[in-house]
């Protein structure tokens, strides 16, 4: 059986997600962050060092990195689904993408959250983050043009990493100023394999 260390709030909400969409069946085992520091529950860390979420079992394999889960489970279930064949134009920037996500998409809008944390202290960090978040949006933005998807013509883990940036992005307030990408969450939300992941893991409340 396939499990999922899910912690309410978290990146791992799309693995449940990726799962749905390929109709596999998982194991949910479930952890609440602290209602105060919104830390995750120390329980993780005797799952993996890190005490991180998402990490993924599948028998003696356990992975603890998004990229890698989707690249992972899409590889080993995704019957040519969710991925370009390897032979595919697509296939490269495919994986840029699904890298992308975390490679470099979320760390300033990781910076933006510490900073709006530490209040008048974190100031001065402000603008340079608010270009960072720009430049990493527009940048998704302008690739996403008119396309209801980032690579090819159908859904692939390229969009359900990406998904997670535009959620925080849209927290944040700062998905206002690229209607593309509003629309393009919308229509993510709209799948019932992303509805049943909600319904299983719970509604996401970043803010």
């Amino acid at each position: 059986m396939l499990k999922v260390h899910h912690l309410n709030n978290s990146r791992s909400q799309r693995i449940l997600w990726l799962l749905e969409e390929l109709g596999l069946d998982y194991e949910i085992v479930p952890y609440q962050r602290d209602a105060t520091t919104q830390l995750a529950p120390p329980e993780l860390v005797e799952v993996h060092p890190l005490g991180k979420s998402p990490v993924f079992e599948d028998g003696d394999n356990k992975i603890a990195e998004s990229g890698a889960i989707v690249e992972y489970v899409i590889d080993r279930y995704g019957a040519g689904k969710l991925a370009p064949a390897k032979a595919s134009p697509n296939y490269v920037p495919y994986l840029e993408w699904l890298h992308y996500a975390e490679g470099s998409a979320m760390l300033p809008l990781m910076l933006n959250l510490y900073v709006m944390r530490l209040g008048e202290a974190g100031a001065a960090l402000a603008p340079r983050i608010d270009s960072e978040c720009n430049n990493h949006l527009g940048y998704i933005a302008g690739a996403l043009g008119e396309r209801k998807f980032m690579v090819g013509d159908s859904l692939t883990g390229a969009d359900i990493q990406i998904s997670f940036v535009l959620e925080v992005a849209k927290v944040f307030g700062r998905l206002a100023a690229y209607p593309n990408l509003s629309a393009y969450l919308d229509r993510i939300h709209e799948r019932p394999a992303y509805r049943t992941a909600v319904e299983k893991g719970g509604v996401y409340a970043y803010g």
